[in-house]
Protein backbone atom coordinates (compact mmCIF):
# COMPACT_ATOMS: atom_id res chain seq x y z
CA UNK A 1 0.00 0.00 0.00
CA UNK A 2 1.49 3.23 -0.55
CA UNK A 3 3.06 4.96 2.56
CA UNK A 4 2.14 8.11 4.39
CA UNK A 5 4.94 10.53 6.05
CA UNK A 6 5.47 10.06 10.05
CA UNK A 7 6.49 13.51 10.61
CA UNK A 8 4.68 15.49 12.65
CA UNK A 9 5.12 18.54 10.49
CA UNK A 10 2.99 18.95 7.73
CA UNK A 11 5.77 19.20 4.09
CA UNK A 12 3.80 22.71 3.79
CA UNK A 13 5.63 23.36 7.08
CA UNK A 14 9.08 21.73 6.39
CA UNK A 15 9.34 23.75 2.94
CA UNK A 16 8.24 27.17 5.23
CA UNK A 17 10.81 26.77 7.87
CA UNK A 18 13.72 25.59 4.91
CA UNK A 19 12.66 29.04 2.82
CA UNK A 20 12.88 30.94 6.09
CA UNK A 21 16.28 29.92 6.96
CA UNK A 22 17.54 30.22 3.44
CA UNK A 23 16.55 33.31 3.10
CA UNK A 24 18.06 34.21 6.96
CA UNK A 25 21.40 32.98 6.06
CA UNK A 26 21.34 34.94 2.83
CA UNK A 27 20.16 38.57 4.06
CA UNK A 28 22.91 38.15 6.39
CA UNK A 29 25.65 37.45 3.91
CA UNK A 30 24.22 40.54 2.07
CA UNK A 31 24.08 42.85 4.89
CA UNK A 32 27.51 42.02 6.42
CA UNK A 33 28.96 42.27 2.63
CA UNK A 34 27.29 45.71 2.40
CA UNK A 35 28.53 47.08 5.98
CA UNK A 36 32.48 46.40 4.93
CA UNK A 37 34.67 49.00 5.30
CA UNK A 38 36.87 47.48 2.86
CA UNK A 39 34.16 48.23 -0.22
CA UNK A 40 35.59 51.80 0.18
CA UNK A 41 34.69 55.01 -2.14
CA UNK A 42 32.64 52.85 -4.57
CA UNK A 43 30.46 50.62 -1.46
CA UNK A 44 29.68 54.13 -0.48
CA UNK A 45 28.25 55.57 -3.45
CA UNK A 46 26.73 52.16 -4.98
CA UNK A 47 26.51 50.19 -1.53
CA UNK A 48 22.63 50.96 -1.10
CA UNK A 49 21.73 49.89 -4.49
CA UNK A 50 23.77 47.14 -4.58
CA UNK A 51 22.20 46.05 -1.31
CA UNK A 52 18.57 47.03 -2.36
CA UNK A 53 19.29 45.22 -5.91
CA UNK A 54 20.27 42.01 -3.85
CA UNK A 55 17.98 41.83 -1.61
CA UNK A 56 15.05 41.92 -3.74
CA UNK A 57 17.13 39.26 -6.15
CA UNK A 58 17.51 37.49 -2.80
CA UNK A 59 13.93 37.86 -2.38
CA UNK A 60 12.96 36.37 -5.66
CA UNK A 61 15.13 33.38 -5.32
CA UNK A 62 13.57 32.38 -2.20
CA UNK A 63 10.49 32.82 -4.30
CA UNK A 64 11.70 30.23 -6.93
CA UNK A 65 12.97 27.86 -4.37
CA UNK A 66 9.40 28.04 -2.62
CA UNK A 67 8.10 27.24 -5.78
CA UNK A 68 10.18 24.23 -6.96
CA UNK A 69 9.98 22.87 -3.58
CA UNK A 70 5.60 23.13 -3.70
CA UNK A 71 5.89 21.39 -7.33
CA UNK A 72 8.06 18.73 -5.67
CA UNK A 73 5.93 18.21 -3.18
CA UNK A 74 3.12 18.04 -5.64
CA UNK A 75 4.39 15.73 -7.60
CA UNK A 76 5.16 13.21 -4.64
CA UNK A 77 1.44 14.09 -3.35
CA UNK A 78 0.35 12.86 -6.94
CA UNK A 79 2.27 9.95 -6.75
CA UNK A 80 1.14 8.48 -3.77
CA UNK A 81 -2.46 9.06 -5.30
CA UNK A 82 -1.62 7.40 -7.93
CA UNK A 83 -0.18 4.33 -5.55
CA UNK A 84 -3.52 4.42 -3.44
CA UNK A 85 -5.56 4.32 -6.43
CA UNK A 86 -3.36 1.04 -7.71
CA UNK A 87 -3.46 -0.70 -4.54
CA UNK A 88 -7.18 -0.25 -4.77
CA UNK A 89 -7.40 -1.41 -8.49
CA UNK A 90 -5.18 -4.80 -6.80
CA UNK A 91 -7.87 -4.93 -4.32
CA UNK A 92 -10.92 -5.16 -6.53
CA UNK A 93 -11.95 -2.10 -5.66
CA UNK A 94 -12.57 -0.71 -9.59
CA UNK A 95 -15.08 1.96 -9.14
CA UNK A 96 -12.93 3.82 -6.43
CA UNK A 97 -9.98 3.38 -8.23
CA UNK A 98 -11.47 4.31 -11.60
CA UNK A 99 -12.70 7.72 -9.61
CA UNK A 100 -9.49 8.48 -7.82
CA UNK A 101 -7.79 7.64 -11.63
CA UNK A 102 -9.89 9.89 -13.17
CA UNK A 103 -9.21 12.69 -10.45
CA UNK A 104 -5.50 11.86 -11.44
CA UNK A 105 -6.68 12.24 -14.84
CA UNK A 106 -8.03 15.27 -15.22
CA UNK A 107 -6.26 18.92 -16.61
CA UNK A 108 -2.94 17.52 -16.69
CA UNK A 109 -0.47 15.70 -18.75
CA UNK A 110 1.99 14.54 -16.18
CA UNK A 111 3.57 10.91 -15.98
CA UNK A 112 1.13 10.57 -13.25
CA UNK A 113 -1.79 11.82 -15.30
CA UNK A 114 -0.99 9.79 -18.24
CA UNK A 115 -0.60 6.83 -16.28
CA UNK A 116 -3.78 7.33 -14.85
CA UNK A 117 -5.34 7.31 -18.50
CA UNK A 118 -3.56 4.23 -19.51
CA UNK A 119 -5.23 2.38 -16.22
CA UNK A 120 -8.32 3.79 -16.86
CA UNK A 121 -8.37 2.60 -20.67
CA UNK A 122 -7.22 -0.98 -19.03
CA UNK A 123 -10.53 -0.86 -16.63
CA UNK A 124 -12.57 0.15 -20.10
CA UNK A 125 -11.08 -2.83 -22.01
CA UNK A 126 -12.14 -5.26 -19.12
CA UNK A 127 -15.71 -3.97 -18.89
CA UNK A 128 -15.70 -4.59 -22.53
CA UNK A 129 -15.92 -0.65 -23.16
CA UNK A 130 -14.19 -0.48 -25.90
CA UNK A 131 -15.02 3.03 -27.33
CA UNK A 132 -14.10 4.38 -23.92
CA UNK A 133 -10.85 2.80 -24.02
CA UNK A 134 -9.85 3.77 -27.38
CA UNK A 135 -10.92 7.51 -26.80
CA UNK A 136 -8.47 7.17 -23.60
CA UNK A 137 -5.46 6.12 -25.88
CA UNK A 138 -5.90 8.20 -28.53
CA UNK A 139 -5.72 11.22 -25.55
CA UNK A 140 -2.67 10.29 -24.90
CA UNK A 141 -1.17 9.15 -28.20
CA UNK A 142 -1.38 13.00 -29.43
CA UNK A 143 -1.06 14.47 -26.03
CA UNK A 144 2.50 16.69 -26.53
CA UNK A 145 3.47 16.58 -22.87
CA UNK A 146 3.00 13.22 -22.06
CA UNK A 147 6.49 11.11 -21.91
CA UNK A 148 6.57 9.66 -25.63
CA UNK A 149 7.65 6.23 -24.07
CA UNK A 150 3.64 6.46 -22.65
CA UNK A 151 2.34 8.04 -26.29
CA UNK A 152 3.89 5.32 -27.65
CA UNK A 153 2.04 2.22 -25.61
CA UNK A 154 -0.90 3.84 -25.98
CA UNK A 155 -0.96 3.96 -29.94
CA UNK A 156 -0.06 0.21 -29.52
CA UNK A 157 -3.02 -0.07 -26.92
CA UNK A 158 -5.47 1.79 -29.37
CA UNK A 159 -4.34 -0.03 -32.31
CA UNK A 160 -4.96 -3.16 -30.68
CA UNK A 161 -8.20 -2.47 -29.44
CA UNK A 162 -9.62 -1.85 -32.78
CA UNK A 163 -7.61 -3.53 -34.85
CA UNK A 164 -10.87 -5.78 -36.10
CA UNK A 165 -12.39 -2.73 -37.07
CA UNK A 166 -9.27 -0.44 -39.02
CA UNK A 167 -8.43 -0.37 -42.60
CA UNK A 168 -4.71 -2.54 -42.56
CA UNK A 169 -3.31 0.23 -43.98
CA UNK A 170 -3.97 2.38 -41.43
CA UNK A 171 -2.64 0.11 -38.72
CA UNK A 172 0.60 -0.13 -40.88
CA UNK A 173 0.82 3.78 -40.73
CA UNK A 174 0.31 4.15 -37.31
CA UNK A 175 3.08 1.46 -36.21
CA UNK A 176 5.55 1.30 -38.82
CA UNK A 177 7.91 3.92 -37.20
CA UNK A 178 7.92 1.86 -33.86
CA UNK A 179 8.00 -1.39 -35.89
CA UNK A 180 11.92 -1.42 -36.06
CA UNK A 181 14.60 -3.07 -34.65
CA UNK A 182 16.17 -1.61 -31.58
CA UNK A 183 12.73 0.33 -30.68
CA UNK A 184 11.20 -0.47 -27.65
CA UNK A 185 8.03 -1.31 -28.90
CA UNK A 186 9.49 -3.34 -31.85
CA UNK A 187 7.69 -6.78 -30.55
CA UNK A 188 4.68 -5.45 -29.83
CA UNK A 189 3.91 -2.83 -32.86
CA UNK A 190 6.24 -5.34 -35.37
CA UNK A 191 3.39 -8.13 -34.67
CA UNK A 192 0.04 -5.64 -35.29
CA UNK A 193 1.93 -4.80 -38.66
CA UNK A 194 2.66 -8.08 -39.79
CA UNK A 195 -0.94 -8.99 -38.99
CA UNK A 196 -2.08 -6.48 -40.92
CA UNK A 197 0.26 -7.00 -43.95
CA UNK A 198 -1.47 -10.50 -43.78
CA UNK A 199 -4.73 -8.98 -44.04
CA UNK A 200 -3.49 -7.37 -47.01
CA UNK A 201 -2.53 -10.86 -48.59
CA UNK A 202 0.91 -9.51 -48.39
CA UNK A 203 2.56 -13.24 -46.39
CA UNK A 204 6.44 -11.70 -48.17
CA UNK A 205 6.10 -8.97 -45.96
CA UNK A 206 4.64 -10.28 -42.76
CA UNK A 207 6.84 -13.41 -42.72
CA UNK A 208 9.93 -11.66 -42.62
CA UNK A 209 9.15 -9.29 -40.20
CA UNK A 210 7.37 -12.59 -37.86
CA UNK A 211 11.06 -13.63 -37.82
CA UNK A 212 12.62 -11.03 -37.19
CA UNK A 213 11.11 -10.42 -33.96
CA UNK A 214 11.41 -13.99 -32.86
CA UNK A 215 14.98 -13.89 -33.52
CA UNK A 216 15.12 -10.50 -31.34
CA UNK A 217 16.51 -11.38 -27.81
CA UNK A 218 15.28 -8.27 -26.14
CA UNK A 219 11.54 -9.45 -27.07
CA UNK A 220 9.52 -11.48 -24.44
CA UNK A 221 9.68 -14.91 -24.89
CA UNK A 222 5.98 -15.51 -25.11
CA UNK A 223 6.18 -12.87 -28.07
CA UNK A 224 9.06 -14.59 -29.69
CA UNK A 225 7.54 -18.34 -29.44
CA UNK A 226 4.07 -17.16 -30.86
CA UNK A 227 5.77 -14.88 -34.20
CA UNK A 228 8.04 -17.73 -34.47
CA UNK A 229 5.18 -19.97 -35.04
CA UNK A 230 3.71 -17.49 -37.40
CA UNK A 231 6.98 -17.24 -39.28
CA UNK A 232 7.07 -21.01 -39.51
CA UNK A 233 3.54 -20.97 -41.04
CA UNK A 234 4.69 -18.75 -43.38
CA UNK A 235 7.35 -20.67 -44.49
CA UNK A 236 10.55 -18.43 -43.34
CA UNK A 237 13.05 -19.65 -40.89
CA UNK A 238 12.96 -17.49 -37.54
CA UNK A 239 15.73 -19.92 -35.70
CA UNK A 240 18.83 -18.72 -35.10
CA UNK A 241 20.21 -21.32 -32.27
CA UNK A 242 18.30 -24.25 -32.89
CA UNK A 243 19.29 -25.43 -28.97
CA UNK A 244 18.21 -22.65 -27.16
CA UNK A 245 14.72 -22.60 -29.11
CA UNK A 246 14.40 -25.82 -28.15
CA UNK A 247 15.06 -25.20 -24.83
CA UNK A 248 12.94 -22.20 -24.55
CA UNK A 249 9.93 -24.52 -26.07
CA UNK A 250 10.69 -26.87 -23.32
CA UNK A 251 10.72 -24.42 -20.40
CA UNK A 252 7.48 -22.34 -21.82
CA UNK A 253 5.95 -26.33 -22.01
CA UNK A 254 6.81 -27.20 -19.23
CA UNK A 255 5.19 -23.64 -17.52
CA UNK A 256 1.87 -24.55 -19.22
CA UNK A 257 -0.88 -26.15 -16.92
CA UNK A 258 -1.21 -29.49 -17.09
CA UNK A 259 -3.73 -30.83 -19.25
CA UNK A 260 -6.57 -32.60 -16.81
CA UNK A 261 -7.80 -36.07 -17.96
CA UNK A 262 -11.08 -36.50 -19.24
CA UNK A 263 -13.98 -37.85 -16.77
Amino acid sequence: MALRPDSEKSRADELAERQTREQEVLFREVDEAVRQDQLGGAAKKYGIPVAIGLVLALAAFGGWLWWAEHQEGVKEERSEQLITAFDRLEAGQVPQADKDLAALASGRSDAQATSAKLARAGIALNQNRHADAIKLYEEVSADGGAPQAYRDLATIRSMAAQFDQLEPQKVIDRLKPLATPGNPWFGSAGELVAMAYLKQNKPDLAGPLFAAIAKDETVPKSLRSRTRQMAGLLGVDAVVDVDKTLAEVREQEGSAPAAQPAQ
